[in-house]
């Protein structure tokens, strides 16, 4: 027991900070080479930080587990958007930009809705199966390589890069590598010490996945997001997550149907509602209470939705 906690502690240390390495380095380099924030953190950030769960559903889809693969993203996406972005707006709120709200944004929902029209095929249209077939995957893929190509060729950085500290491009590439491993590696010593803990309290497997584990694969993205906030990065830690979320759908389950095709018939109708719901409220914080921004008021409303979810989770174990 002892050394579990001491394990929790260590993991926790090491995720705050490889987080704080990645942010630095990742500013840095957005600051030297004229790249917005924003576009960092969907991409380098927002991929990187996707890893452990890019991980859980390869090796799920490998081992023929497509209800985990699934139920992986889904839960990730789901706690990215509620309680990651409601925890850094009560930090800091989060401005929301033009571009965020022309593209980003709204990609993040069709990219959603077409996860579960697609997931949900035979429900829908009465053909097929629910589930994402190999060409579903392929098309997830093709449309994530177009994203990240379409980012990069029409960024405008819309950051003065104030009060950014900058390193040497050795020293920066240097800084995001070490902070990606710290987040990961931190993130599994964290994950598998609160499983340990939570087995030697008597808590049931289930009640482990939906709590410890959904939480834990997501560790990186509110270490990252937390930190980004307290140094006034905010469109680093909104790339991050709008990032993680659609490179989830896109790279994670695209590459992971490929591999095998992935049922959803253990996804429920609250499940995948929640999800679409997290990416549609991104888009109407812009407009509620103080425009273009995801401001505190707005955080506590999407973390109350997260413990609301957690609770029906729970209650239907």
């Amino acid at each position: 027991m002892l050394l579990q906690i001491v394990l929790l502690i260590g993991g926790l240390l090491l995720i705050l900070l490889g987080a704080n390495w990645l942010v630095d380095g990742s500013s840095s380099i957005a600051k030297r080479f004229g790249i917005s924030e924003f576009v960092i953190g969907l991409t380098i950030v927002g991929i990187g930080t996707s890893s452990p769960e890019m991980v859980v559903s390869f090796l799920s889809a490998f081992q023929g587990k497509a209800d985990m693969a699934v139920g992986n993203i889904v839960g990730s996406n789901i706690f990215n958007t509620f309680m990651i972005l409601g925890v850094t707006a009560l930090i800091s709120p989060l401005a929301i930009t033009k571009t965020n709200l022309k593209k980003d944004i709204p990609l993040n929902i069709v990219v959603t809705a077409l996860l579960i029209i697609m997931g949900l095929n035979f429900t829908i249209f009465g053909k097929g199966a629910d589930h994402l077939s190999r060409i579903d995957g392929v098309i997830l893929l093709l449309i994530f390589a177009w994203y990240l190509w379409s980012s990069f060729r029409s960024d405008s950085n819309e950051s003065d890069g104030e009060g950014i500290k900058e390193y040497k491009t050795g020293i920066s590439i240097l800084l995001i590598v070490t902070g990606l491993a710290g987040l990961i590696f931190g993130g599994r010593v964290f994950v598998n010490a609160a499983t340990e803990l939570a087995k030697a309290l008597g808590v049931s497997d289930k009640f482990i996945a939906i709590t410890v584990m959904a939480a834990g694969t997501s560790m990186p993205e509110l270490a990252t997001c937390v930190v980004a906030a307290l140094k006034g990065r905010g469109q680093l830690a909104l790339g991050n997550v709008l990032g993680s979320n659609i490179s989830n759908i896109l790279l994670i389950l695209g590459g992971s149907a490929l591999i095998t095709p992935l049922s959803f018939s253990g996804m429920t109708y609250v499940d995948l509602g929640m999800l679409l719901t997290g990416a549609a409220l991104i888009m109407a914080s812009a407009y509620m209470f103080r425009k273009k921004e995801l401001d505190r008021y707005e955080g506590v409303i999407f973390i109350l939705l997260e413990a609301g979810y957690m609770w029906y989770l729970i209650s239907s174990l």
